[in-house]
């Protein structure tokens, strides 16, 4: 079991351990009341790839799953996640290969400066858990919440409707 060992930020504020599973690993950590689940991942867990950009929820560059679900890390209280799976997009990576939708960006001229492309890797992940059928315009809807300042989303949008059939056909 993978432990934690910084503490939470404002130590005059009593804390509360929290049990959890983080990209299949169990975890165990102290938490502030107010702590976000993004705090945790990427200040106590070092998972990096969860992006911390707009700490209000508008974004998505901190999108991860809990439970299969996508969620704002910014804005989910780490507290919520007790007993639940959480996946980042580093727990997309099996045995060193890319998940398809992770492959499909790069393949498919999808990232440029690459910030907002963890969030909406899960993001999109989620879409096609709901729908595997999903096609270019459902994707581009369900990733409103996505922010991508670089890539004017034609191309991202692209390399994610391609993903579809390989997404389909993955195998954890």
């Amino acid at each position: 079991m993978r432990e934690a060992t910084n503490t939470p930020e404002d130590s005059s504020v009593p804390s509360r351990v929290l049990n959890l599973m983080v990209n299949g690993e169990p975890l165990t950590t102290a938490v502030g009341p107010y702590e976000s689940l993004n705090s945790v991942l990427r200040d106590r867990l070092n998972l990096t790839g969860t992006k911390r950009g707009c700490d209000t929820g508008g974004c998505g560059t901190c999108t991860v799953q809990v439970d299969g679900q996508a969620v704002y890390s910014c804005m989910y209280p780490s507290i919520r996640a007790e007993g639940k799976s959480v996946t980042t997009v580093e727990g997309l990576v099996t045995r060193g290969k890319p998940h398809p939708i992770q492959q499909a960006l790069v393949d498919g001229g999808g990232v440029q400066c690459g910030y907002c492309t963890p969030g909406v890797v899960m993001a999109a992940l989620a879409v096609y858990a709901d729908n595997p059928t999903a096609g270019a315009d459902e994707l581009a809807e369900e990733l409103a919440g996505n922010l991508c300042r670089c890539t004017g989303y034609v191309k991202l949008i692209e390399a994610l409707a391609a993903a579809g059939k390989n997404v389909r056909g993955h195998r954890d």
